[in-house]
């Protein structure tokens, strides 16, 4: 399963997901772990050290590598050079699984052990002050965006990205390559607004929405989360001695969350495994599809020097049971 976690910046969101990778990672479930976040807090909110954290490879800077795996013996793709990040799969692509090893893993990955057992970690990488003014964010992110292009999961495997904050995802496609995407919000007129944008930015892509209350302190918090949005509110959250002892990097061990919280974690695992029996591989590749060419007339061609077009295999769906390139 591919799970998104957005919200506006302070809502939660890193502290949530990280809470939700933990859980994952008790019951054994194998799990990629994803930081796409501009601020990249996601390795220290798992534990990792301030050097362990920064020591992280960056999937930004190990672009080609990602591009030169990938592509494969795709005939349509003519070099890695003229991939992008929204460049689709296609017969001779590579294509990525949870549960296994590979060139971009080893060279992007690494393992991170929490209470229940382990996870893999990938960032996009910081935002450094040679990129101001000079590279846009999503230069980075595209990595990720072209990696879960490529990339098949089935029941039971998990894939949780800590996205960028706010509605920035809709710059690209990204949006559209989850199954669930659970957004962050306080009970504040500020929090809900991301969540006005997301529903109407997502809703002719057939994005699964799901909000998640965070600080709920009372009865008259959660009233407003259900006036604004609805139907969409799952779960609430509330505070957490755990988590502020997480946050002051003594965490104790994960088996004493409270049992509220481990109780809302496992409603997200529900919420996520159901929409697995929603699947349209069909639909997901159309809409990899739809946004290549959309990159591609707006940009793509004029900076490869290439018809992007091209790259499409118009008789390829990206599915469980497709065999890759080796």
């Amino acid at each position: 399963m591919k799970i998104a976690f957005v919200g506006k910046g302070g809502s939660g969101k890193t502290t949530l997901s990280s809470l939700f990778i933990r859980h994952l990672a008790a019951t054994g479930a194998p799990v990629v772990a994803v930081d796409a976040d501009i601020n990249q807090h996601l390795g220290p909110a798992l534990g990792l050290d301030e050097a362990a954290a920064a020591a992280l490879p960056a999937m930004g800077d190990r672009l080609p590598l990602i591009k030169d795996y990938l592509r494969g013996s795709n005939p349509r793709i003519a070099s890695a050079e003229t991939m992008i990040k929204t460049t689709p799969p296609g017969e001779g692509s590579r294509l990525l699984r949870v549960n296994e090893n590979n060139p971009v893993y080893d060279a992007c990955a690494r393992p991170v052990e929490l209470d229940g057992g382990a996870v893999r970690l990938m960032v996009t990488g910081p935002f450094t002050d040679a990129d101001l003014g000079v590279a846009c964010y999503h230069s980075k992110t595209g990595a990720v965006e072209l990696c879960l292009n490529h990339l098949v999961d089935g029941r039971d495997e998990y894939v949780v990205v800590d996205m960028t904050a706010g509605s920035d995802s809709f710059a690209s496609g990204m949006f559209t390559r989850f199954d669930i995407t659970f957004l962050v919000a306080e009970p504040t007129r500020k929090g809900v607004s991301v969540y006005r944008q997301y529903k109407e930015y997502a809703r002719d892509f057939g994005v699964a929405l799901k909000v998640v209350g965070n600080k709920v302190q009372g009865e008259d918090d959660l009233d407003f989360l259900r006036a604004e949005v609805g139907d969409d509110l799952l779960v609430t959250v509330g505070h957490s001695d755990w988590v502020r002892a997480m946050e002051k990097g003594r965490p104790p061990r994960f088996e004493f969350l409270e049992d509220t919280n481990r109780a809302a974690l496992r409603t997200l695992q529900n919420a996520a495994d159901t929409t697995y029996e929603l699947r349209d591989w069909d639909r997901y590749t159309r809409q990899t599809v739809h946004f290549h060419l959309k990159n591609a007339e707006s940009w793509g061609n004029a900076r490869t020097g290439a018809d992007l077009a091209a790259q499409v295999d118009p008789g390829f769906v990206l599915r469980e049971g497709v065999t890759a390139d080796v």
